[in-house]
């Protein structure tokens, strides 16, 4: 029939007609609703930054900071919780100033003046805290040291923008063996977190060779549940971990970590074996190694020669083998030395100590 047929066309039309319309108004209504969301989100968030802002102040006035209790796998615990100011909030765990991997070279001249033009929120003795947010942790840098000046300079102008990147509270301190005596790279950390502790209400403590720079500003320098390894990577062994048990080159452990393994061993003369004390003061402890990946964890070494008085050490495979019977012996309860001079310079502390003789 054509006329019933020409009927059931044109309501079937208005109806499809009627649908296309809600629809439009439905999605015309989603739409400014979703806008006027929006321009309210952002007017809060302007004004959460602007009180953010006149709140901190410069980092001279800012309030006495704490730590922050972590969540397990996160930043150190075993520190005192966060005391905020009132209307200062903690920075975030995960940095919002970070930029990731880095171009790292060392092929163009560096001078300490030129560091300290770039860093002028740095404060003498090589301290920084965030002025805009409360640092999670309290991290104290330690750096055994003899006649690297070079290579300290090139440390500090890649390390100071990143630690400030990673919004913590830090202090840079360069532990310089006075004399010619054969280098004793444990014990000088050992003096670092001793000298340290007078200083500051330091929770986490990042123990790093000079010559090592990270290639990734997400690799932090921080403390974590687990005593952390943190130069994963190194371009010296074609960016691949050498063995699971090492811990050498930049590591971090928290103030109870640290104490619980009795420190470092002060009995090892010359290059190599403290590493590997140390990873066994940690194994015979119940604890372990955390790291981040292999891609985060890149570093670069500075290129150069074995230094004078700091030739392989021929006893450190015997005292490897018996560190857990010395180790509670021997180690920051047992650390003696004497502080020469302690000058607190634009970008780091120097301690010069006597550490006695094998």
């Amino acid at each position: 029939m054509p006329g019933e047929s020409a009927v059931n066309f044109s309501l079937l039309h208005r109806t499809c007609k009627l649908v296309v319309l809600l629809c439009f108004l439905h999605i015309s209504v989603t739409v400014v609703f979703y806008v006027r969301s929006l321009d309210l989100r952002f007017a809060f968030v302007q004004n959460q930054q602007s009180h953010n802002r006149s709140a901190a102040g410069p980092p001279s006035t800012a309030a006495v900071r704490g730590d922050a209790k972590p969540a397990e796998g996160s930043p150190e615990l075993g520190a005192p919780e966060v005391k905020a100011a009132p209307d200062l909030q903690p920075c975030l765990e995960t940095s919002p100033l970070l930029v990731g991997p880095l171009r790292v070279e060392f092929n163009m001249p560096v001078s300490l003046e030129k560091v300290k033009k770039d860093n002028p929120l740095v404060e003498a003795g090589g301290r920084f805290r965030p002025s805009d947010c409360v640092a999670l942790q309290k991290v104290a840098i330690i750096i055994p040291f003899r006649k690297r000046e070079e290579h300290l300079k090139y440390w500090l102008y890649y390390l100071h923008p990143i630690l400030q990147r990673q919004q913590l509270d830090y202090g840079v301190y360069v532990i310089n063996q006075d004399g010619d005596v054969i280098f004793n790279r444990a014990k000088l950390l050992n003096v670092g977190y001793a000298e340290a502790m007078k200083d500051y209400d330091y929770g986490c403590f990042v123990f790093s060779d000079v010559d090592l720079i990270p290639m990734d500003d997400r690799n932090t320098y921080r403390c974590f549940s687990q005593p952390r390894h943190l130069s994963v990577s190194m371009d010296k062994f074609g960016f691949r971990l050498p063995y699971n048990q090492y811990f050498g080159g930049v590591s971090s452990m928290s103030r109870e970590q640290f104490l619980k393994i009795n420190g470092f061993p002060n009995n090892y003369w010359g290059w190599g074996g403290e590493d590997d004390d140390i990873y066994n003061r940690l194994s015979s402890k119940g604890m372990s190694i955390s790291r981040a990946t292999g891609e985060v964890g890149k570093c670069r070494m500075i290129r150069h020669n074995r230094d004078k008085q700091n030739e392989p050490n021929p006893q450190r495979f015997d005292r490897i083998a018996h560190t857990r019977q010395t180790m509670m012996k021997d180690g920051i309860n047992s650390l003696t030395y004497k502080v020469i001079r302690k000058e607190k310079l634009d970008l780091y502390t120097m301690i010069t100590v006597d550490v006695g003789k094998p």
